[in-house]
Order: structure tokens, then sequence, then C-alpha cells
């Protein structure tokens, strides 16, 4: 079974609400969660956040976007215009799974990714 490594969420969220259902559903846990109201991650955090990963999945609408970063790392503000929204914090939700990152939510990515 999968086991979600980091949740950023904020509550109130309808599309933090669509992963939290979509988790719940598949019965899959959750490590370490933090809530985007109480601990905003900017830029910076964003970024540490992405070395940490070899895959990338961003939801921009309909559109779902895949970096494989080993292989074809973005610059950082093409990384930062997708990880952060228009408040200009990391954009909620954002599940990390071992060494893959998902932003938003895609109901096709995360049965492929979290299972």
């Amino acid at each position: 079974m999968t086991q979600v490594d980091w949740s950023y969420h904020r509550n109130g969220c309808k599309t933090c609400g669509k992963t939290a259902a979509f988790l719940e559903e598949h019965q899959i846990g959750i490590t370490a969660q933090e809530d985007a109201r109480k601990t905003p991650l900017v830029e910076a955090d964003a970024l540490k956040l992405v070395s940490q990963v070899n895959d990338l999945y961003v939801t921009r609408g309909t559109k779902v976007i895949h970096i494989n970063l080993k292989s074809e790392r973005p610059d950082d503000e093409t990384l930062l215009g997708l990880l952060i929204g228009p408040s200009g914090k990391l954009r909620a939700p954002t599940l990390k799974i071992g060494k893959t990152m998902i932003v938003g939510f895609d109901q096709a990515t995360y049965e492929k990714v979290v299972g």
C-alpha cells in the first residue's frame, strides 16, 4: 500500500477536499501533514521540496504537466511558476510520495502515482 510521506493542504479548499476524499477512499495514510494557513511555504521552501524529488506532476485546470527533474530540470523561475499560487505561497494540495511530488488534484494522476 502506498503511503503519502508529506501532505500540504488548506482547510476549506475544495481541491484539498477532493484530495482528502481520494486518500480516504483508497485507505492511503499520511505520514506528515501541514496546514497551508498555519505554515505558509514560500518560494525558497518550494524549491527545497522540489530538490528532494525526481518526478513532478502539476495540475493546471484540466492539464497535467509531468517533469522528470533528473533529466529535464527547468530553471527556478519556470518551476516557481508551476508551484507558487497567486498568494505567493506553495499551491495546495501538494503531496510528496517517495521521490514524486504532486501539486494540485487530478484523479488519473492520483490513481497512477498514489494508488
